[in-house]
């Protein structure tokens, strides 16, 4: 079947990460031959006809052509054994992607506007980032916290929607090291196209050194670990920090100790109150220029600490 496997052509199809995408390649690529042998068939037997039973003068007459019943049996009975074909070889790969393998390594993740939140079994976080080892079975555990999302990696030929209130899973093993894109293909808001994320195939050396830096990362300063909850929670998809620019929401570049005017004129001291309240009711007060109700509130999702190291984080953005 590997003569069927057009996707060997890089500029054609991504890069085959796993056994699953070469098995859909060759699938695709047997439709792609077959649709294009009965396009030619179907096409190039039209136009030789018109071109052979033309009518050659005015006294031409229609002759009397009766139906063959064989020809008819044989355009019938070819397509349909094709299509059972393609429904067993289809039903088989499906079956294979949505088998979850006993002892995989689990990862979940979390969709939400608009980034891809990442935990390990051991509490280590990323953020638009999954590292998996190469050779090995990992089961995703898809959620959402906002809306419908589609966690898509096309180098794996994989896809699946992340809904909100339920969990959701897909499963692949990754057979080439390096890094290959993951995207969400279900229009999320504002800033979907923005939600691209990062998969990296690393040795099992590698994985395991990986995982560490969550064991490392416990005992750094306020500021740092404000640092790292602000990219885990997506903050900087909606809010500058290196720079006075807006994105979705204002920018929190040099605010710290400076007055903010409100929407309703009044001018609040961006102070660590501010910033607190700020995090856990976003609607209460809303910046001159900017919507209402576009930033979902964090009440619930962070303890006291993690909210002091984000206030110290974003009192150092200078």
């Amino acid at each position: 079947m590997m003569w069927f496997n057009i996707a060997k052509a890089q500029s054609f199809m991504p890069t085959q990460g796993t056994e699953i995408a070469k098995q859909v390649d060759n699938l695709y690529g047997f439709l792609l031959i077959t649709s294009f042998i009965a396009c030619v068939l179907v096409i190039g037997g039209m136009i030789y006809f018109v071109w052979k039973y033309r009518r050659k003068t005015p006294n031409d007459k229609t002759a009397y052509i009766s139906h063959n019943t064989f020809l008819e049996f044989l355009w019938s009975f070819i397509p349909l054994v094709i299509f059972l074909a393609v429904f067993v070889w289809g039903w088989y790969i499906y079956h294979n992607m949505r088998s979850m393998p006993k002892n995989a390594l689990e990862i979940n993740v979390l969709g939400k506007q608009w980034a891809w939140e990442v935990e390990y079994k051991n509490g280590y976080k990323t953020v638009n980032e999954v590292v998996v080892p190469i050779g090995q079975d990992v089961k995703i555990l898809l959620t959402s916290s906002d809306v419908i999302h589609s966690f898509f990696v096309p180098s794996f030929r994989i896809k699946q929607d992340a809904v909100p209130g339920r969990y959701t899973a897909l499963w692949f093993r990754a057979e080439k090291l390096g890094d290959f894109h993951i995207f969400c293909t279900e229009y999320c808001g504002t800033s979907h196209s923005a939600m691209i994320g990062k998969l990296k195939v690393v040795s099992r050396e590698d994985f395991d050194r990986y995982l560490e830096q969550g064991q490392e990362e416990r005992n750094l300063p306020l500021a740092k670990k404000g640092e790292k909850l602000f990219a885990v929670k997506a903050c900087a998809s909606c809010h500058s920090v290196d720079s006075p620019a807006a994105k979705v929401g204002p920018s929190l570049f040099q605010k710290f100790g400076h007055e903010e005017e409100m929407d309703n004129g009044e001018k609040i001291k961006f102070d660590e109150n501010y910033i607190r309240e700020s995090i856990l009711e976003p609607n209460k007060h809303i910046v001159k220029g900017f919507p209402k109700g576009v930033m979902p509130t964090f009440q619930g999702q962070l303890n006291e600490n993690e909210l002091s190291a984000l206030v110290e984080y974003i009192k150092e953005l200078k």
